[in-house]
């Protein structure tokens, strides 16, 4: 059946806009000698980002700023232009857009929080716990997030029993990095009903030893045990969760899409913007499918927001990760005779919410991380699309969060026909090594969160975080060399330039928010949002990439990050 015009056109689009290759606006720059503007920056080395550098200049060195916006991009002659308010000099240093983080986590933390994203050993977790057991008092909740068993000294999960030692009269429940597993002490686990009798519950899978009792690792039901946690006062979680925003500019990063939350989530983050308007990366936010009634009615749509905060798409698990692991997979796991994870609902429950998200003219954001899910989404979402019978079908712009385990080359070719899009996290490469290595094998696992190969069929991508870590020189880094944490390489075809990889923490970025045409990209008419680093990424060894700096960032031409001597 042919596209009807405006389908064609964007699914020409989409062929065009793979990483490295989005149409973009001609970058130019102005001779009013009069002009007076903000800021001027000079002597850098300046990465555009964009596709069509129609200058007079081949590398531009200077960039001009007044309010919120660039208004010239070029070289020395910019001093002769422009009268600036100030002038930062950049000396050599690199100036390129800031980074936009497609997929990523942040919330406000309570008091009860501790933050393991560093931690090294289960000794160090259980003296963070004692210390914060101490400071609460008997009988009070304690959480926290971000271990990972890979890189734990002990090379083991935590268990019950490391936590029943240090915090014997608080319960706990602490989420390992990448959210689809926790472990929780005896207390807890109590308190949730869960003993050895217990069958897994629905969705998820209680961990056991060897003589079938409980080890407190509970796989992607967690929430079972975080719904007991008393709420923290909104207070506190706002004034946390402004912290965590703010702190995102050391990363460099400028705009986020937040990868869920609630109603009553999306109403605080409201809240937090409307008191730091202009002084936070800029946002947008996925609403998490809250049900058939809640969604009905809930006022708003994606997009709907300005500048600086607005609604993302409409966020759909459909399966889960690989720390559990529970990603729903077409072949078993390694070692395993049947086990190949699991669906987060029925395909009847994605068919009506897939539909019903459609057709209200969301943007959707779905959680697929093995191939099977990856299949069936894409099966669900060209269905939806074709019966919507609208033109405006494939310009919605839905696409997968993660992509871990390739799918079919079919699939990947009804992505590309359809504009459904991915946004990618190569930093998983380098962080799951170890969870990929213990649940795949051949293909799947050289291949795993493949790059190349989906833009080969023509799948739009742009890359992203999610919390494993939150910093973009990671996520450049693993999607340039392919490396794991130990230096191991995985499919090396699937790499990407560091160009490409630059441009889907960017340009690339900007498209997934339908933002284009304001910010990614170092044009004239964008909004002022940079980056300085010390050194040029596309000229250093790869391997310097994990240790590359930020060393300034600015939102709507302010400062808002300098790093310190």
């Amino acid at each position: 059946m042919p596209y009807q015009t405006s389908a064609r056109y964007l699914l020409a689009f989409v062929v065009l806009a793979t990483l490295g290759c989005a149409p973009s606006q001609p970058i130019t720059s102005s001779n009013n000698a009069t002009q007076t503007v903000d800021t001027l920056f000079i002597n850098g080395h300046v990465l555009t980002m964009a596709t069509d550098q129609r200058t007079t200049l081949e590398a531009p060195t200077a960039v001009a700023v007044s309010l919120d916006q660039i208004v010239a991009v070029g070289g020395t002659e910019l001093q002769k232009n422009y009268t600036a308010t100030q002038v930062i000099d950049l000396a050599g240093a690199t100036l390129l857009p800031g980074f936009n983080d497609t997929h990523i986590h942040i919330d406000g933390n309570a008091e009860r929080y501790i933050d393991l994203t560093k931690v090294t050993s289960i000794a160090q977790m259980q003296s963070l716990v004692r210390a914060r057991a101490q400071q609460l008092g008997r009988n009070e909740w304690i959480t926290g997030y971000g271990w990972s068993e890979d890189e734990l000294t002990e090379r083991r999960k935590p268990t019950r029993h490391d936590f029943d030692f240090a915090a014997p009269n608080n319960p706990l429940v602490l989420t390992r990095a990448g959210a689809h597993s926790a472990v929780a002490n005896s207390m807890a686990l109590e308190l949730a009903g869960f003993s050895r009798k217990s069958t897994d519950p629905q969705n998820g899978s209680l961990e056991r030893d060897s003589n079938g009792a409980l080890t407190g690792v509970i796989r992607e039901r967690q929430d079972l045990l975080l719904a007991l946690v008393p709420s923290a006062a909104e207070a506190e979680l706002a004034a946390s969760l402004a912290a965590n925003l703010e702190a995102l500019f050391e990363l460099g990063i400028t705009s986020i899409t937040q990868a869920m939350a609630e109603p009553h989530e999306i109403e605080r983050w409201r809240g937090v913007y409307a008191q730091k308007r202009g002084r936070l990366p800029r946002a947008a936010v996925q609403l998490v499918w809250p049900g058939p009634v809640k969604f009905a009615a809930f006022e708003g749509r994606s997009g709907d927001g300005d500048k600086h905060f607005r609604l993302g798409p409409l966020k759909v698990f459909v399966d889960g990760g690989f720390t559990g692991p529970a990603a729903y997979t077409k072949a078993p796991y390694r070692n395993e005779t049947e086990y190949r994870g699991k669906l987060a609902l029925s395909r009847q429950e994605l068919t009506q919410i897939i539909t019903t998200g459609h057709n209200a003219g969301w943007q959707l954001g779905i959680h697929a991380i093995g191939d099977a899910a990856i299949e069936l989404v894409i099966d669900e979402l060209v269905s939806a699309m074709t019966a919507s019978n609208s033109d405006n079908a494939v310009g919605q712009r839905h696409y997968l969060n993660h992509f871990t385990v390739m799918p079919s080359a079919k699939t990947m070719q009804a992505m590309a026909a359809n504009n459904i899009w991915v946004t990618q996290q190569p930093n998983f490469t380098y962080t799951l090594e170890g969870r990929y290595v213990e649940y795949l094998d051949g293909e799947r696992l050289e291949t795993n969160n493949a790059l190349r190969t989906p833009m080969n069929h023509g799948v739009f991508m742009a890359l992203s975080s999610d919390i494993l870590p939150i910093g973009p020189m990671v996520g450049i880094y693993a999607a340039v060399t392919r490396k794991g944490m130990s230096g191991r390489q995985f499919g090396p075809g699937e790499a990407l330039t560091v160009t490409e990889a630059l441009a889907g923490y960017t340009r690339n970025a900007a498209f997934f928010t339908s933002e284009e045409s304001t910010k990614g990209t170092i044009e004239v008419g964008k909004l002022a949002d940079l980056i300085v680093l010390h050194d040029d990424p596309e000229s250093i060894n790869p391997e310097a990439l994990l240790s590359l700096q930020v060393q300034q960032t600015w939102l709507g031409g302010k400062r808002v990050y300098q790093r310190k001597p």
